[in-house]
């Protein structure tokens, strides 16, 4: 299937899907219950992250009775996995009852029995193609990869992957994460790879590694993840990280330094995180009702105005649910235009060879 179709027909999904609106409110009892448990542990959410910080100030003001214990807001998807594998037996706070991880995460954690189906009452304007049609795990919003720049120290931007590669850009270039752990990383390794082999998503892992071991050994690669304080510090000057994370580093930092995002030419990889809630989750009736929340018209507005494009973006922009002033600041839209979302065997293949092999051809530790 070629690039454009693929994207032609998850849009087209999404806009069938979005022709079912969905009004339901979580049942008084379900609500009854989650209060009764008090507590919802969640990990890997940082507050910047999408607007998590107003989804979970939210969530609170909403529901006061049940307290939020958040764990290790910087973990990447593996980890999160790896916590629930951990925890099993486990009912205390180090146990995760819903995570929320990188598209690819949801099938194999769902294979390996390590979540549990639930279906939110907006389930049918979720496009199936980003779902488990058992509610095993659900699409929850959606970006592209960018470059994160800080105008203090780059003056000129680069416009697409192969530029990251010029002399201009000597110890500047960072990922946002761990390549052998953290999906967004590994989705930065495989866009550079499928900008810098003429498109073949089949070896763009491969051509991902080779474009890191030689940006590594000239120099540019700086093995620090990139966020928001080491770019600030001037540490990491030029970051790969998802379009929403990017706006909302650069904006949390009040213009000091001045910043760009810029979604490159080539290259363009969109990509799906899910939410899934944990087969051992201590707390089962608050991980459905914080679902409840996440996948409502107020949860899904919370995440655009994170900078993330929600799920049911489609159908909240049919019922005319979407202020204006939250879609202008966003990237423009001609920017997504060339947008690829792999496929989840796609996703599956090429992760395997950027985790397993990043040490071996790259050899750079990010910490």
């Amino acid at each position: 299937m070629s690039h454009t179709r693929r994207l032609l027909s998850l849009t087209t999904a999404m806009v069938v899907a979005s022709s079912a609106l969905a009004y339901a409110e979580p049942s008084a009892e379900l609500i009854a219950a989650a209060k009764g448990e008090g507590k919802l542990t969640t990990i890997a959410l940082p507050h910047s992250w999408c607007g998590y910080g107003d989804v979970i100030t939210g969530f609170k003001a909403k529901y006061p009775e049940i307290q939020i214990n958040e764990l290790n807001p910087d973990a990447g998807s593996g980890d999160e996995i790896e916590a629930i594998k951990a925890n099993k037996g486990n009912t205390g706070d180090q146990a995760p009852d819903v995570i929320d991880v990188g598209l690819s995460f949801g099938p194999s954690a769902k294979t390996e029995g390590l979540i549990q189906p639930y279906k939110v009452s907006t389930w049918d304007s979720i496009p199936d193609s980003a779902k488990d049609a058992e509610g095993y795990w659900y699409g929850d919003y959606y970006g592209v990869l960018s470059f994160l720049v800080n105008k203090d120290l780059v003056k000129e931007s680069p416009k697409d992957w192969a530029d990251l590669q010029k002399a201009d850009y000597a110890n500047a270039v960072a990922l946002a994460g761990d390549p052998r752990s953290a999906n967004q990383a590994v989705q930065g390794v495989f866009a550079a790879g499928l900008a810098t082999n003429g498109g073949d998503v089949s070896k763009a892992g491969e051509a991902g590694l080779k474009f890191f071991k030689e940006l590594n050994d000239k120099g540019n690669f700086v093995p620090v993840v990139g966020k928001a304080a080491p770019f600030a510090q001037g540490s990491t000057p030029i970051i790969v990280a998802w379009d929403y994370n990017a706006l909302s580093w650069g904006e949390s930092l009040n213009g000091n330094p001045p910043f760009e995002v810029v979604v490159p030419a080539s290259g363009v990889v969109a990509g799906v995180y899910v939410q899934a809630i944990s087969a051992f989750a201590p707390h089962p009736n608050a991980a459905k009702l914080w679902m409840e929340y996440l996948y409502s018209d107020e949860g899904q507005l919370l995440w655009l105005k994170g900078y993330c494009h929600p799920i049911r973006f489609n159908d909240l922009a049919k019922a005319g649910k979407i202020p204006q002033e939250l879609l202008d600041k966003l990237p423009p839209a001609a920017a997504y235009e060339k947008a690829l979302f792999p496929t989840l065997e796609e996703q599956s293949a090429n992760k395997a060879v950027i985790s397993g092999q990043w040490d071996s051809v790259v050899g750079a530790n990010v910490q």
